[in-house]
């Protein structure tokens, strides 16, 4: 596999909350990953209040587009905190502490640990739920599903279906 590690920083920065560091950051982040010029080029001519609302109506209502990875299999139970568990002891194996005001299995922190060590296992084992994100922000119209387009594209293909 290639290393995909800027493609995957990259995205996890155009997944979190558009704020005035991630506007300074779009020519970078378009440069940088030319997969993602789709997504960057429509938040460079978005005004920054006009994506700030279309973010929060995305991803901070309900959970029918929710970036937790674990979320998707385990919904709000048990099961769901001990997949928590998991990604914070993988962290930790690779010499990182997770100190994010986020969940561990925030999709924008479960990229950057791909950038940052080159291990892709959290992505590859979660892809079912990324497709799953995928097409419901596919069907939603969101720009945002083209930055998940790009990351799925560097994964092995999945084996079962999607849910929808």
């Amino acid at each position: 596999m290639p290393d995909d590690s800027v493609l995957y920083q990259a995205a996890a920065l155009c997944l979190t909350y558009p704020d005035d560091d991630f506007r300074a950051r779009l020519p970078l982040l378009r440069e940088a990953a030319p997969q993602l010029r789709e997504f960057t080029d429509h938040a460079a001519l978005t005004p920054a209040r006009e994506l700030a609302e279309h973010y929060v109506r995305v991803f901070d209502r309900k959970n029918r587009h929710s970036l937790y990875l674990s979320w998707w299999s385990g919904g709000d139970t048990r099961r769901r905190g001990m997949a928590l568990v998991r990604f914070q002891d993988l962290y930790r194996a690779h010499g990182l502490e997770f100190t994010g005001e986020e969940l561990p299995d925030f999709l924008p922190a479960v990229l950057e640990f791909a950038a940052r060590t080159g291990d892709t296992g959290l992505l590859v084992e979660y892809r079912d739920a990324l497709e799953q994100l995928r097409s419901r922000l596919t069907a939603f119209g969101t720009p945002y599903a083209t930055v998940l387009d790009a990351v799925c594209a560097t994964l092995p293909a999945t084996t079962t279906g999607v849910r929808r």
